[in-house]
């Protein structure tokens, strides 16, 4: 099956996560140009140095989400966008800092919408977009100390289904792809000491690996995705299927 894609310019935040820079690669391959964000001097030097083949096929850009100042360094030419973005607070909910909480919750959600509030516009000025939010099966399967992790996915999932629905019908269209246990990133790091308890939790007895997720990552992208539209995708192995 040939994929097909109307536009060429990919936003994806959260550029410097190993997921990002493995997708960024596939992404230049299928003629797409991602500009990948950063947020420390070196994360900078991480998307250049993995991508060093790759001179003058993407940008590298600064964007925090804890500086809601930095939205106006988002690019106005844009037909997609992949959000990885997400910082960590795993702590039980009766202990965790009141500051902590309210400075979580105001990176992870409310910074997040005035972003695709922006990028919205953009997108409707071409009259098309392409927007998927990196989810976790955490949102719906939480392990104890991921219950803000889980809420602020599940919040940034509604924002992602509303921009589905009311654009969908002027061209942009919105996927949630909630991901199981995968062996990169912060998951590889969790699952050190866990992996063979893990493996037996989910029915196709292995973790995701990062070539399949990037692989359905491009495909949810494409033209040949458009009607999988303000909806989300689960990709865990059957994990949350099971009781």
């Amino acid at each position: 099956m040939k994929i097909n894609f109307s536009g060429k310019r990919i936003l994806i935040l959260g550029g410097t996560c190993e997921l990002a820079l493995y997708l960024s690669k596939s992404l230049i391959d299928s003629g797409l140009f991602p500009i990948l964000t950063f947020r420390s001097s070196s994360g900078k030097s991480l998307i250049h140095d993995y991508l060093k083949n790759f001179n003058g096929k993407y940008e590298a850009i600064y964007f925090d989400l804890g500086n809601k100042a930095l939205i106006d360094n988002i690019n106005n030419d844009l037909d997609y966008l992949v959000d990885f973005a997400q910082s960590n607070l795993e702590d039980l909910i009766a202990f965790a800092e009141h500051d902590d909480v309210a400075n979580f919750f105001f990176e992870n959600v409310s910074v997040r919408a005035e972003v695709l509030k922006n990028i919205s516009r953009v997108m409707l000025l071409k009259k098309r977009g392409r927007m998927i939010f990196i989810s976790s099966s955490a949102a719906v399967r939480i392990n104890s100390g991921q219950g803000f992790y889980s809420a602020a996915k599940l919040a940034c999932e509604a924002i992602y289904r509303s921009i589905g629905i009311e654009l969908g019908s002027r061209g942009i269209t919105t996927v949630t792809l909630r991901l199981g246990y995968i062996d990169s990133g912060r998951g590889k790091e969790y699952l050190k000491d866990k992996n063979q308890e893990v493996i037996k939790m989910i029915p196709i007895e292995r973790l995701l690996n990062i070539e399949e997720v990037s692989a359905t990552i491009l495909f949810l992208l494409s033209d040949n995705a458009f009607s999988l539209n303000a909806t989300e995708i689960v990709m865990d192995g059957g994990l949350c299927a099971k009781k």
